[in-house]
């Protein structure tokens, strides 16, 4: 019976360490835009900030069928758009992704994703520990276009 308390014990002490460790990780401004009729992919956005350093290793949602992880740059005067294995989180520091040149793909997206709902994410980050650790986070999902109403203004007074 002692065994088994202190296995039970073990396990619950595992268990609290990951939940403490997740609370280490701060998502904000997750966005993803809405996709349009037929569209079969989607870029999800976001910062990162991690109190431990670590890397953003994959993320998963049931709105797509595969997620990647890709870096933007430019090359020869063309931007280009490859994907990469991790994303680095230095302790401490927002981890802009958008800014930093990179974004999540959602790929093979299975319906629709449409303004004003919300999307479901997972992200599994390695920390430098090598510690795996799944953090639960929700995406807003904002218009495909955005019409800001300066532009609105100046393309009607263009028609008269």
């Amino acid at each position: 019976m002692k065994k088994l308390s202190l296995y039970t014990l073990a396990f619950v002490s595992s268990l609290f360490s990951v939940v403490v460790f997740a609370a280490d990780i701060q998502v904000e401004r997750a966005t993803v835009k809405a996709t349009a009729p037929g569209q079969q992919t989607a870029m999800l956005d976001m910062q990162i900030i991690s109190k431990q350093a670590g890397r953003l290793i994959s993320v998963s949602t049931p709105a797509a069928k595969s997620v990647e992880l890709h870096r933007m740059s430019h090359e020869d005067g063309m931007m280009m758009m490859r994907e990469v294995d991790a994303i680095t989180l230095p302790a401490g520091q927002v981890v802009n992704l958008g800014e930093a040149g990179f974004h999540v793909m959602l790929m093979d997206v299975k319906a629709p994703i449409k303004a004003g709902s919300s999307l479901p994410f997972v992200m599994t980050i390695r920390l430098d520990n090598n510690r795996t650790i799944k953090v639960n986070s929700q995406a807003e999902v904002t218009p495909l276009v955005e019409v800001k109403p300066e532009a609105d203004e100046h393309m009607h007074m263009h028609h008269h």
